[in-house]
Protein backbone atom coordinates (compact mmCIF):
# COMPACT_ATOMS: atom_id res chain seq x y z
CA UNK A 1 0.00 0.00 0.00
CA UNK A 2 2.79 2.43 0.67
CA UNK A 3 4.43 2.14 -2.92
CA UNK A 4 0.86 3.25 -4.19
CA UNK A 5 0.28 5.75 -1.91
CA UNK A 6 4.16 7.15 -2.47
CA UNK A 7 3.68 6.95 -6.56
CA UNK A 8 0.14 9.15 -5.94
CA UNK A 9 1.80 11.34 -3.17
CA UNK A 10 4.20 12.64 -5.21
CA UNK A 11 3.57 12.26 -9.11
CA UNK A 12 5.97 14.99 -10.34
CA UNK A 13 4.02 18.87 -10.94
CA UNK A 14 7.53 20.81 -10.40
CA UNK A 15 7.99 24.11 -10.18
CA UNK A 16 11.38 24.37 -10.63
CA UNK A 17 13.24 27.69 -9.79
CA UNK A 18 15.91 29.84 -11.57
CA UNK A 19 19.30 27.99 -11.21
CA UNK A 20 18.16 25.21 -8.88
CA UNK A 21 19.96 22.36 -10.60
CA UNK A 22 20.74 20.05 -8.35
CA UNK A 23 16.98 20.14 -7.37
CA UNK A 24 16.60 19.37 -11.31
CA UNK A 25 18.44 16.52 -11.28
CA UNK A 26 16.79 15.40 -8.05
CA UNK A 27 14.33 15.27 -9.64
CA UNK A 28 15.22 13.43 -12.72
CA UNK A 29 17.14 10.61 -10.65
CA UNK A 30 13.67 10.24 -9.00
CA UNK A 31 12.17 9.46 -12.06
CA UNK A 32 14.66 7.32 -13.28
CA UNK A 33 14.13 5.30 -9.68
CA UNK A 34 17.92 6.26 -8.50
CA UNK A 35 16.53 6.77 -5.21
CA UNK A 36 20.29 7.31 -3.55
CA UNK A 37 21.34 9.58 -6.36
CA UNK A 38 18.38 11.61 -5.87
CA UNK A 39 18.34 12.15 -2.33
CA UNK A 40 21.79 13.32 -2.49
CA UNK A 41 20.77 15.81 -5.16
CA UNK A 42 17.61 17.09 -2.60
CA UNK A 43 19.83 17.47 -0.03
CA UNK A 44 22.84 19.81 -1.82
CA UNK A 45 19.68 21.54 -2.68
CA UNK A 46 18.35 21.97 0.80
CA UNK A 47 22.57 23.41 1.99
CA UNK A 48 21.75 25.90 -0.29
CA UNK A 49 18.13 26.84 0.21
CA UNK A 50 17.13 25.11 3.39
CA UNK A 51 13.36 26.10 3.09
CA UNK A 52 12.73 25.05 -1.02
CA UNK A 53 9.22 23.51 -0.04
CA UNK A 54 9.38 21.05 -3.33
CA UNK A 55 13.32 19.60 -1.97
CA UNK A 56 11.34 18.75 1.18
CA UNK A 57 8.79 16.48 -0.44
CA UNK A 58 11.23 14.60 -2.43
CA UNK A 59 13.32 14.20 0.22
CA UNK A 60 10.29 13.07 2.84
CA UNK A 61 9.31 10.84 0.15
CA UNK A 62 12.16 9.04 -0.62
CA UNK A 63 12.90 8.66 3.26
CA UNK A 64 9.61 6.84 3.59
CA UNK A 65 10.46 4.22 0.73
CA UNK A 66 13.97 3.58 1.93
CA UNK A 67 12.67 3.23 5.89
CA UNK A 68 13.45 6.24 7.39
CA UNK A 69 10.72 7.53 8.49
CA UNK A 70 11.66 10.29 11.49
CA UNK A 71 13.91 11.80 8.64
CA UNK A 72 10.58 11.54 6.47
CA UNK A 73 8.35 13.26 9.38
CA UNK A 74 11.21 16.18 9.75
CA UNK A 75 10.75 16.83 5.36
CA UNK A 76 7.56 17.07 5.73
CA UNK A 77 6.83 18.63 9.11
CA UNK A 78 9.31 21.43 7.79
CA UNK A 79 7.08 21.53 4.40
CA UNK A 80 3.85 21.48 6.36
CA UNK A 81 5.31 25.03 8.22
CA UNK A 82 6.29 26.46 4.53
CA UNK A 83 2.53 25.66 3.36
CA UNK A 84 0.23 24.66 5.55
CA UNK A 85 -2.13 24.64 2.59
CA UNK A 86 -0.15 21.51 0.57
CA UNK A 87 -2.17 18.48 1.64
CA UNK A 88 0.48 16.36 -0.16
CA UNK A 89 3.00 17.58 2.61
CA UNK A 90 -0.18 17.02 5.35
CA UNK A 91 -0.53 13.43 4.13
CA UNK A 92 3.27 12.51 3.95
CA UNK A 93 3.55 13.34 7.58
CA UNK A 94 0.35 11.03 8.05
CA UNK A 95 1.97 8.25 6.58
CA UNK A 96 5.53 9.12 8.59
CA UNK A 97 3.51 9.15 11.86
CA UNK A 98 1.68 5.96 11.33
CA UNK A 99 4.92 3.90 10.77
CA UNK A 100 6.72 5.36 13.71
CA UNK A 101 3.79 4.02 15.58
CA UNK A 102 1.88 7.66 16.58
CA UNK A 103 -1.65 6.84 14.98
CA UNK A 104 -3.40 9.71 16.50
CA UNK A 105 -1.22 12.17 15.06
CA UNK A 106 -1.23 10.26 11.52
CA UNK A 107 -4.87 10.83 11.88
CA UNK A 108 -4.88 14.22 12.84
CA UNK A 109 -2.64 14.85 9.69
CA UNK A 110 -4.90 12.89 7.53
CA UNK A 111 -7.81 14.56 8.65
CA UNK A 112 -6.03 17.85 7.59
CA UNK A 113 -5.11 17.14 4.27
CA UNK A 114 -8.32 15.79 3.39
CA UNK A 115 -9.78 19.16 4.83
CA UNK A 116 -7.72 20.71 1.78
CA UNK A 117 -8.52 18.32 -0.69
CA UNK A 118 -11.55 16.17 -0.19
CA UNK A 119 -10.94 14.20 -3.10
CA UNK A 120 -7.31 12.88 -1.97
CA UNK A 121 -8.28 8.98 -2.78
CA UNK A 122 -4.96 7.72 -0.89
CA UNK A 123 -5.60 9.78 2.01
CA UNK A 124 -9.31 7.97 2.43
CA UNK A 125 -8.00 4.61 1.87
CA UNK A 126 -5.22 5.53 4.39
CA UNK A 127 -7.63 7.21 7.26
CA UNK A 128 -10.06 4.13 6.91
CA UNK A 129 -7.21 1.90 7.96
CA UNK A 130 -6.17 3.78 10.89
CA UNK A 131 -10.22 4.42 11.92
CA UNK A 132 -10.38 0.57 11.51
CA UNK A 133 -7.29 -1.89 12.09
CA UNK A 134 -7.55 -6.20 11.69
CA UNK A 135 -9.24 -7.67 9.13
CA UNK A 136 -10.32 -6.33 6.05
CA UNK A 137 -13.90 -6.43 4.96
CA UNK A 138 -13.67 -9.14 3.02
CA UNK A 139 -11.55 -11.00 5.28
CA UNK A 140 -14.53 -10.60 7.84
CA UNK A 141 -17.29 -12.08 5.20
CA UNK A 142 -15.13 -14.90 4.77
CA UNK A 143 -15.23 -15.62 8.20
CA UNK A 144 -18.77 -16.06 8.16
CA UNK A 145 -19.02 -18.39 5.53
CA UNK A 146 -16.70 -20.49 7.25
CA UNK A 147 -18.41 -20.26 10.54
CA UNK A 148 -21.93 -20.09 9.40
CA UNK A 149 -21.62 -22.58 6.57
CA UNK A 150 -24.64 -21.53 5.13
CA UNK A 151 -26.75 -23.92 2.60
CA UNK A 152 -27.93 -20.44 0.77
CA UNK A 153 -26.34 -17.49 0.03
CA UNK A 154 -27.65 -14.20 -1.96
CA UNK A 155 -25.73 -11.16 -2.42
CA UNK A 156 -26.53 -7.81 -4.38
CA UNK A 157 -23.88 -5.45 -5.60
CA UNK A 158 -21.74 -8.75 -7.52
CA UNK A 159 -19.88 -6.30 -9.49
CA UNK A 160 -16.49 -7.74 -9.92
CA UNK A 161 -17.35 -11.17 -8.05
CA UNK A 162 -14.65 -10.94 -5.45
CA UNK A 163 -17.53 -11.12 -2.52
CA UNK A 164 -19.01 -13.58 -3.74
CA UNK A 165 -16.36 -16.32 -4.58
CA UNK A 166 -15.46 -16.23 -1.06
CA UNK A 167 -19.33 -18.78 -1.17
CA UNK A 168 -17.79 -21.90 0.12
CA UNK A 169 -18.18 -24.69 -2.87
CA UNK A 170 -21.25 -26.55 -1.01
CA UNK A 171 -23.25 -23.16 -0.77
CA UNK A 172 -26.40 -22.45 -3.34
CA UNK A 173 -25.09 -18.86 -3.95
CA UNK A 174 -27.20 -16.10 -6.03
CA UNK A 175 -26.05 -13.16 -7.24
CA UNK A 176 -27.66 -9.99 -8.52
CA UNK A 177 -25.79 -7.46 -10.00
CA UNK A 178 -27.67 -5.03 -13.39
CA UNK A 179 -23.69 -4.88 -15.35
CA UNK A 180 -21.80 -7.40 -13.51
CA UNK A 181 -17.99 -7.53 -14.42
CA UNK A 182 -17.23 -10.99 -13.13
CA UNK A 183 -13.43 -11.30 -12.93
CA UNK A 184 -13.42 -14.22 -10.37
CA UNK A 185 -13.59 -17.41 -10.74
CA UNK A 186 -16.98 -18.01 -9.28
CA UNK A 187 -17.70 -21.41 -6.90
CA UNK A 188 -19.83 -24.34 -8.31
CA UNK A 189 -23.33 -23.69 -6.38
CA UNK A 190 -23.08 -19.76 -7.47
CA UNK A 191 -25.75 -18.24 -10.15
CA UNK A 192 -25.39 -14.43 -11.51
CA UNK A 193 -28.38 -12.76 -12.85
CA UNK A 194 -27.70 -9.93 -14.63
CA UNK A 195 -30.91 -6.91 -13.60
CA UNK A 196 -32.03 -4.37 -10.58
CA UNK A 197 -32.27 -6.27 -7.21
CA UNK A 198 -36.43 -4.68 -7.01
CA UNK A 199 -36.42 -6.46 -10.42
CA UNK A 200 -35.19 -9.52 -9.16
CA UNK A 201 -37.09 -9.82 -6.53
CA UNK A 202 -40.42 -9.73 -8.55
CA UNK A 203 -39.94 -11.30 -11.18
CA UNK A 204 -38.58 -14.59 -9.51
CA UNK A 205 -39.01 -17.21 -6.92
CA UNK A 206 -36.21 -16.83 -5.14
CA UNK A 207 -37.15 -20.02 -2.38
CA UNK A 208 -37.19 -22.02 -5.75
CA UNK A 209 -34.33 -20.98 -6.78
CA UNK A 210 -32.33 -21.85 -3.81
CA UNK A 211 -34.09 -25.71 -3.91
CA UNK A 212 -36.76 -24.84 -1.65
CA UNK A 213 -34.42 -23.89 1.35
CA UNK A 214 -34.59 -20.32 2.81
CA UNK A 215 -31.84 -17.17 2.63
CA UNK A 216 -29.61 -18.49 5.67
CA UNK A 217 -26.80 -15.81 4.39
CA UNK A 218 -27.38 -12.36 2.47
CA UNK A 219 -25.41 -9.45 1.36
CA UNK A 220 -26.26 -5.93 0.83
CA UNK A 221 -24.03 -3.66 -1.38
CA UNK A 222 -25.85 -2.79 -3.97
CA UNK A 223 -26.56 1.16 -4.84
CA UNK A 224 -24.88 3.55 -2.19
CA UNK A 225 -28.26 5.27 -0.90
CA UNK A 226 -30.49 3.78 1.92
CA UNK A 227 -33.30 3.42 0.13
CA UNK A 228 -32.45 1.18 -1.92
CA UNK A 229 -30.70 -0.77 0.29
CA UNK A 230 -33.85 -0.53 2.76
CA UNK A 231 -36.27 -2.14 -0.27
CA UNK A 232 -33.17 -4.98 -0.64
CA UNK A 233 -33.33 -6.31 3.33
CA UNK A 234 -37.04 -5.74 3.42
CA UNK A 235 -36.66 -8.16 0.12
CA UNK A 236 -34.33 -10.23 1.70
CA UNK A 237 -36.01 -10.96 5.33
CA UNK A 238 -39.11 -12.17 3.58
CA UNK A 239 -36.94 -15.68 2.13
CA UNK A 240 -35.17 -15.71 5.72
CA UNK A 241 -35.86 -17.18 9.13
CA UNK A 242 -34.85 -16.54 12.77
CA UNK A 243 -31.52 -17.92 11.79
CA UNK A 244 -30.41 -15.93 9.30
CA UNK A 245 -28.09 -13.42 8.89
CA UNK A 246 -27.61 -10.14 6.37
CA UNK A 247 -24.47 -8.57 6.30
CA UNK A 248 -24.51 -4.78 4.67
CA UNK A 249 -21.69 -2.96 3.31
CA UNK A 250 -21.14 0.74 3.58
CA UNK A 251 -22.57 1.41 7.13
CA UNK A 252 -19.76 3.17 8.81
CA UNK A 253 -19.29 6.27 6.89
CA UNK A 254 -15.74 7.67 6.89
CA UNK A 255 -16.81 11.11 6.78
CA UNK A 256 -19.52 13.85 5.69
CA UNK A 257 -18.09 13.99 2.13
CA UNK A 258 -18.39 10.57 1.91
CA UNK A 259 -21.29 9.74 2.81
CA UNK A 260 -23.46 12.17 0.39
CA UNK A 261 -26.23 10.86 -1.61
CA UNK A 262 -24.34 12.00 -4.78
CA UNK A 263 -21.32 10.80 -5.63
CA UNK A 264 -18.02 13.75 -5.55
CA UNK A 265 -15.15 11.34 -4.25
CA UNK A 266 -13.57 7.83 -5.48
CA UNK A 267 -13.81 6.83 -2.07
CA UNK A 268 -17.56 7.07 -1.74
CA UNK A 269 -19.96 4.96 0.75
CA UNK A 270 -23.09 7.07 0.85
CA UNK A 271 -26.08 7.49 3.16
CA UNK A 272 -26.58 3.73 4.08
CA UNK A 273 -25.71 4.89 7.37
CA UNK A 274 -29.19 5.70 7.74
CA UNK A 275 -30.32 2.07 7.39
CA UNK A 276 -28.70 1.60 10.37
CA UNK A 277 -30.58 4.18 11.92
CA UNK A 278 -34.21 3.56 10.91
CA UNK A 279 -33.79 -0.25 11.64
CA UNK A 280 -32.92 0.10 14.90
CA UNK A 281 -35.92 2.72 15.69
CA UNK A 282 -38.29 0.78 13.59
CA UNK A 283 -37.23 -2.96 14.08
CA UNK A 284 -35.88 -2.98 18.08
CA UNK A 285 -36.57 -6.92 18.22
CA UNK A 286 -33.90 -7.26 15.80
CA UNK A 287 -30.06 -7.32 16.68
CA UNK A 288 -28.35 -5.00 14.69
CA UNK A 289 -24.04 -4.00 15.05
CA UNK A 290 -21.55 -2.63 12.79
CA UNK A 291 -18.44 -4.33 12.55
CA UNK A 292 -15.88 -1.89 12.44
CA UNK A 293 -13.67 -3.53 9.75
CA UNK A 294 -12.09 -1.33 6.54
CA UNK A 295 -13.08 0.48 4.69
CA UNK A 296 -16.54 1.72 6.00
CA UNK A 297 -17.51 -0.73 8.41
CA UNK A 298 -20.16 -4.05 7.45
CA UNK A 299 -23.28 -4.18 9.09
CA UNK A 300 -24.59 -7.31 10.91
CA UNK A 301 -28.34 -8.12 11.56
CA UNK A 302 -29.79 -11.22 13.31
CA UNK A 303 -33.09 -12.24 14.80
CA UNK A 304 -34.81 -11.43 11.01
CA UNK A 305 -38.53 -12.03 11.21
CA UNK A 306 -40.14 -12.82 7.75
CA UNK A 307 -43.27 -12.37 8.78
CA UNK A 308 -42.62 -8.44 9.90
CA UNK A 309 -44.49 -5.97 7.94
CA UNK A 310 -43.69 -3.04 9.68
CA UNK A 311 -41.08 -1.43 6.95
CA UNK A 312 -42.96 -2.50 4.37
CA UNK A 313 -46.40 -1.10 5.69
CA UNK A 314 -44.26 1.84 6.58
CA UNK A 315 -41.84 2.49 3.67
CA UNK A 316 -42.77 6.07 2.41
CA UNK A 317 -42.75 7.72 5.77
CA UNK A 318 -39.92 6.26 7.07
CA UNK A 319 -37.77 7.21 3.94
CA UNK A 320 -39.36 11.03 4.12
CA UNK A 321 -38.16 10.97 7.49
CA UNK A 322 -34.93 9.63 7.37
CA UNK A 323 -33.64 11.96 4.30
CA UNK A 324 -34.76 14.49 6.22
CA UNK A 325 -31.66 13.74 8.69
CA UNK A 326 -28.54 15.38 8.22
CA UNK A 327 -25.38 14.26 8.73
CA UNK A 328 -24.55 16.03 11.80
CA UNK A 329 -26.88 13.62 13.74
CA UNK A 330 -23.95 11.60 13.91
CA UNK A 331 -21.62 14.36 15.56
CA UNK A 332 -23.83 13.68 19.45
CA UNK A 333 -22.44 9.86 19.86
CA UNK A 334 -21.60 7.78 16.29
CA UNK A 335 -20.50 5.02 17.72
CA UNK A 336 -23.61 4.40 19.99
CA UNK A 337 -25.89 4.93 17.53
CA UNK A 338 -24.30 3.04 14.24
CA UNK A 339 -24.07 0.63 16.78
CA UNK A 340 -20.14 0.17 16.61
CA UNK A 341 -18.82 -3.12 17.11
CA UNK A 342 -15.17 -4.50 17.51
CA UNK A 343 -13.34 -6.10 14.48
CA UNK A 344 -12.33 -9.08 16.97
CA UNK A 345 -13.18 -12.20 15.28
CA UNK A 346 -13.60 -13.93 18.99
CA UNK A 347 -16.62 -11.35 19.98
CA UNK A 348 -18.30 -11.07 16.30
CA UNK A 349 -18.86 -15.22 16.97
CA UNK A 350 -20.47 -13.90 19.85
CA UNK A 351 -23.44 -12.69 17.94
CA UNK A 352 -23.93 -15.41 16.14
CA UNK A 353 -24.74 -17.71 18.84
Amino acid sequence: MLGRILKDLFAPNVRLRPGQTAFQAGVEAYKAGELAAAAEHFAATLRAEPEHLEAHSYAGGIDLRTGRFREALGHFERARMLDPRNAECHFGAAVAQRELGANEAARECCETALALDPGMHPAHDFLAGLNFPGPYYLEVISMFHSHLRPRTYLEIGVETGQSIALARPETRAIGIDPEPKIAQRLPPGASIHSTTSDEYFAAHDVQAELGGLPIDLAFIDGMHRFEFALRDFINIEKHCTSRSTILIHDCYPLSRHTAERERRTTFWSGDIWRLVLLLRKYRPDLSVKVIGTAPTGLGVVRRLDPGSGVLREKYDAIVGEFLALDYSVLDADKPGMLALYPNDWEKVKAILQ
